[in-house]
Formats: structure tokens, sequence, C-alpha cells
């Protein structure tokens, strides 16, 4: 069993790595090291943080062999003799669960972090969401500091009552099974994952794209709810596991952040791999014919649709040139603002220039007819972030 779940753990630890350096190249091609963001550089963090919390967990089964100071009668407790080898083993392994319930805390935390930073570049020039962003940093901020003060604090002084054998601390100062500390994190952990989840999915909900690429683009994004699934569902197997409660503390606490690893970088991810599909596919029509591509013209054509007609194209299409358009919105954004300096009226369109693909000033919209061209640009917007 112990072997078992090593392989799985280390091979889940292998896979959220490869995640993390396929997110990280995405970045590096796509906006270049100079251009990170901090989420960048946190995400990065958060793999050495996943690293701990993995190792944590291979040692509660492999050095401690799954004990704790709880699952025990009275008796026991009275009669285990602190000079035993059980003795160290169950002060060693609660000392552990503390442990790694503080990097399984904020390994999420930091995840949360980085997403809620993804989010506000997502709906840069939407006004309205600037606040719903700001909200969702301090909900981060606040829970986690209510979360690991539960974990660490919970059990009251002195500290060391948290791996006490004799007499019996109580439930709440047992780290693997802690009732109080299960609910206060996956309460929290909850909360959290269902007001990020409220920021992008009404806008993409909203938009007038291709149902299938809408249904493509609520799963990607909403993603957290399988988040959440593992949280409840690590809460009510450690409940119901008994004795084996601190091992499979340690084993669903892993599982749950793999894939949270994996939700929070795949919308990173996903224009790696469309760059990638769009070059094998025109290596293939390059190779089939040597006469002029259509597809070049097929392609010029979906610029020039792209920039006129933003309700009909896809931006979210796998042809380069919808691409190219998405990267240079960015790569070229400071020649485009000193360009627009020279108009002094153009000012005030020049942010929904930048947020509303291929807006037309000239036209006369209603407030819905604008929402709807905001919510183009944000889906857009995902192949360069």
């Amino acid at each position: 069993m112990a072997d078992n779940f090593t392989k799985e753990a280390f091979t889940l630890l292998g896979v959220g790595i490869t995640v993390v350096a396929l997110r990280t190249y995405a970045r590096l091609t796509s906006v270049g090291i100079r251009k990170f963001m901090m989420d960048d550089y946190l995400m990065l963090l958060a793999v050495v943080v996943y690293g701990l919390e993995t190792g944590a967990a291979y040692s509660v089964g492999a050095r401690f062999h799954g004990l704790a100071n709880n699952s025990m009668t009275d008796e026991q407790r009275r009669t285990l003799s602190p000079d035993s080898p059980e003795y160290g083993l169950r002060v060693g392994g609660s000392k552990l669960q503390l442990i790694g319930w503080s990097l399984y805390t904020l390994l999420l935390w930091l995840l949360k972090l980085c997403i809620c930073i993804f989010y506000t570049r997502l709906t840069i020039g939407l006004q309205h969401m600037r606040m719903r962003t700001r909200i969702g940093f301090a909900l981060i901020g606040i829970t986690y500091l209510a979360t690991i003060t539960a974990i660490l604090a919970g059990c009251g002084a002195p500290f060391r009552k948290n791996w006490q054998i004799y007499p019996n601390p109580g439930n709440h100062c047992q780290p693997a099974i802690s009732k109080m500390d299960l609910f206060f994190t996956v309460v929290l952990n909850v909360l959290t994952d269902a007001y990020l989840l409220s920021i992008p999915l009404p806008i993409f909900w909203s938009a007038r794209i291709d149902p299938k690429k809408k249904a493509w683009l609520l799963i990607m994004f909403g993603g957290g709810i399988f988040v959440m699934m593992a949280g409840i569902l690590r809460c009510a197997l450690i409940l119901t596991a008994g004795v084996n409660g601190a091992q499979q503390a340690g084993s669903w606490a892993v599982r749950e952040t793999f894939v949270a690893v994996v939700i929070g970088n795949l919308p990173m991810i996903h224009p790696l791999f469309a760059r990638t599909i769009t070059k094998i596919s025109s290596s293939i029509s390059a190779s089939r014919s040597s006469k002029p591509s259509k597809a070049d013209g097929s392609r010029s054509i979906s610029l020039k649709a792209f920039s006129k007609k933003p309700r009909t194209a896809n931006p979210l299409s796998v042809s380069s040139s919808a691409e190219q358009i998405i990267e240079a919105r960015y790569k070229k954004e400071s020649t485009a603002a000193s360009r627009q300096d020279h108009d002094g009226n153009a000012r005030g369109i020049h942010v929904l220039s930048q947020t509303v693909v291929g807006f037309n000033p000239r036209e006369e919209r209603d407030r819905h007819d604008l929402e709807g061209g905001q919510s183009q640009c944000v889906i857009s917007a995902v192949g360069d972030t």
C-alpha cells in the first residue's frame, strides 16, 4: 500500500512540475521574461511548496508508519512508555502532520493568489470587474490567515499539546484528524474557490461565440469545481478513516493539490498547445503542396474578418493570424500608446480599442452590445496570457 502511494505521489509531483514548466515556457514565448508578472514567480514558488508537501506526505508513511497521537484508547495512552519506539513515532508523526497541514494550506492559497492575479490581466478594461478582483485578493488574504491560525493555534497553549500522547489532548489537538482543522479548511477553501469562479464564468457565459468554444472555456475556467470536490472528498475520507487517518490525510492532500496545480495552470498553457497545433497544421499543409498555400490567403481573410467583425470572429481560433493579433496587442502596446497621443480626441477611445477587439467607435451601440464586446475581448486575451 505504501509503495503504491509512493509511486502515485511522485508521479503526480512529476506531472505537476511538467505542467508548471509548460506554463512558464508558454509565458516566455508569449511575453518574454522581462514581462513576467507576479503570478509567474509565485507559481515557481508554489512548485517548491508542492515538492515539500509531497515529501512530507511520503514521510508520514515511510518514516513514521502513519502513526500520530490519534486513534488511541486512554489505556493505551497511559501505558505507552515515553522511551518506546512507538511513542517517538507518534510524536514525530504528529509534528509532521502540522507541517503537512501548513504546506497544504500555503500551496492552495498560493494557487488562488496566482489565479486572482491572472484574472486582473484577463479583465483589463472592464471597470466593473476591477472591484471584484480586489475583493478576491482581500478574501484570499483573510481566509489564509484564518486557516493557518486555526491549524497552528487551534489547539491552544502550550503548543506541544499538538503532539501530546497522555493525557488525551482532545480531537482538536490531534492534527491528523482534527475536525476543527478539517472543517475550517474545507469551508474557507470552498468559499474562496467559489468566489474566484464567479469572476470569469459569467463573462464567458454571456459571450457570443461558438457553443463548443464556450463549453470548452467554461470547463477550462470552471475547473475550480473539481478542486472544491476534491477538498470535500478529502475531508470526508479522513473523518471515516479511523486508525488510518494520518495516512489518509497526507495521501489526499497530495491528490487535491495536484488537481489544483493542473487546473490553475490550464488556462495559461492552452495558448501554447494552440500555437503548436497551428504550426503542425501549417507544416502539413505546406508539405502537401509546392504551390502557394491557400491557407495563407484564408488567414489574410480571417485577419480582416477578425478586425472588422468582432461578433463573428473566433478569438480563440487556432489560426496563426488570430493569435498574432492577440500577442501584438501587448507586445506593441507602447507603440500604439504613442500613436494615440497625436490625437487628443482619440484618447477616450484608446481604452476601448485595447479591450474591445474590432470595436468601431462610429457605430452607436446600447449597453448590452458594449458588454458583449468586452466579453469578446476577455476571451481573446486568454490567447496572450
